[in-house]
């Protein structure tokens, strides 16, 4: 799923570009994609957009404020990833309401563990989805993994 995902940022320029489902499902065959990986791709790209539409907007916390996480979601998301979030809303990448966004999409993912790698990807696509420009550092922070994970490499 996570490659469909990467496939996606790096074929369509805007999220807005991506054909429809069932189209773009279409086009993932053709490029070799298993079926159960791009209905489960499609189905969390749903599940983006139908959170994305119905989350309000969230007031910005004051600077000294710290976000607490559920037991639920201390369980699912480790403390590497959490620290991830904190240095991107700390440098201005996101602002509550994004950091939200990721972690219910976060969240959202059955039958895989989350890990950095995969937070990243989460967040490169919330971003591509959202229309939200990035730094050049950022991306490439988004886009390279660390040791012996895996890296994901713009063609």
């Amino acid at each position: 799923m996570f490659d469909i995902l990467v496939y996606l940022f790096e074929n369509y320029v805007r999220a807005e570009a991506c054909p429809e489902s069932e189209h773009l499902a279409r086009k993932l065959t053709a490029a070799g994609f298993e079926h159960e990986e791009i209905s489960e791709a499609l189905e969390w790209l749903s599940g983006l957009r139908e959170s994305t539409a119905s989350r309000p907007t969230i007031v910005a916390p004051r600077s000294d404020t710290v976000r607490i996480y559920a037991p639920e979601e201390e369980s699912r998301i480790d403390v590497e990833c959490r620290g991830f979030l904190v240095f991107l809303e700390s440098a201005g990448v996101l602002d509550p309401t994004m950091r939200e966004l990721i972690i219910d999409r976060a969240l959202a993912l059955d039958g895989f563990s989350l890990n950095l790698h995969r937070l990243k990807v989460i967040v490169l696509i919330v971003m591509w989805q959202q229309d939200r420009a990035l730094d050049t550092l950022i991306l490439d922070e988004l886009l390279t993994g660390e040791g012996d994970e895996e890296y994901i490499v713009l063609q």
